[in-house]
């Protein structure tokens, strides 16, 4: 992170605003893994990588960036949903507002592309699931509402999105711990089919809306402290990878399904963390965690 304040009071719009002027430099090509850590800022979501490289450029319309304040993602047009989406989570970012429940349209996709809409998923027997949740958003309504975005969004098995993922999202904020700690989160899917509460689906929406078959989450758990926090990693820091079947029988607890980063990167083709240094990422990215559930 390139501010100097604490991480829970750093000013989320003045971060995104100078990470996305620097963004034409810093996530302009697919990071090296072979290299060593970038050392240009990037956008506070950013702030550990930019998993596939992506560019606000309408002309790579499976691989785009949208850079809002309260997260960051990778969305593929053809598919309706996003490839990855990356947020910075803080004690900060908890508060008092709302659920909004005002799924929308995105407005800032380039004008021609489809919009998925909150009724693309109407009687398909799948949930319209966060990525970024909506409770990791409630310091402002404003901040809770943004996760409403369709953007944000994957076909999800109610199943998956009521009981597995939903104890995850919670075990994540409880990590927290008063603001002791901060959280880099990655969520993304892969694949095509899944099983909701109606079966088995490859697509939503006429086609346009693609039902994945794989649905996984990197979490990056940091003492709080100022500085570069993508140095700040090291090979102690606590990294918990899942990787889930889209299916509406997988079992609750979402501990069995831990796997290395490593293995989620094999099955992406992403760069995972790319922003932390090359040695730590290589000790990080082989282990699955054991820590408590």
């Amino acid at each position: 992170m390139f501010f100097f304040l604490p991480a829970a009071r750093r000013p989320r719009n003045v971060a995104w605003l100078l990470g996305a002027a620097l963004l034409a430099t810093s996530c302009a090509t697919t990071p090296d893994p072979t290299t060593v850590a970038p050392t240009n800022p990037l956008p506070e979501h950013l702030t550990l990588g930019n998993p596939s490289g992506a560019t606000p450029n309408s002309q790579q319309p499976t691989n785009y960036l949208l850079l809002k304040p309260e997260y960051a993602l990778s969305y593929h047009r053809d598919q309706g949903k996003p490839n990855w989406v990356s947020w910075h989570l803080t004690a900060a970012d908890q508060g008092p507002a709302n659920r909004q429940d005002d799924f929308r349209a995105d407005a800032t996709l380039p004008a021609g592309w489809y919009r998925v809409s909150s009724s693309s998923y109407s009687g398909s027997g799948f949930d319209r699931g966060h990525n970024c949740p909506s409770a990791d958003r409630t310091a402002t309504q404003a901040q809770n509402s943004a996760t409403f975005l369709m953007t944000n969004m994957v076909p999800e098995a109610p199943n998956h999105n009521r009981q597995t993922w939903v104890g995850l999202e919670n075990y994540c904020r409880a990590q927290l711990d008063g603001g002791r700690n901060e959280l880099y989160i990655l969520m993304g899917s892969y694949g095509r089919g899944g099983t909701g509460a109606n079966g088995f689906a490859t697509t939503l929406d006429q086609g346009r809306l693609t039902v994945p078959a794989r649905i996984w989450k990197v979490v990056v758990v940091l003492p709080t402290a100022a500085g570069n926090d993508a140095a700040r990693v090291s090979s102690s820091t606590r990294v918990i990878a899942i990787d889930t079947p889209n299916d509406n029988a997988l079992n609750s607890n979402w501990g069995q399904y831990r796997v290395s980063i490593d293995a989620i990167e094999a099955a992406t083709g992403l760069d995972l963390l790319s922003a932390v240094p090359v040695a730590v990422q290589r000790v990080i990215e082989a282990r699955v965690d054991d820590g408590p559930v």
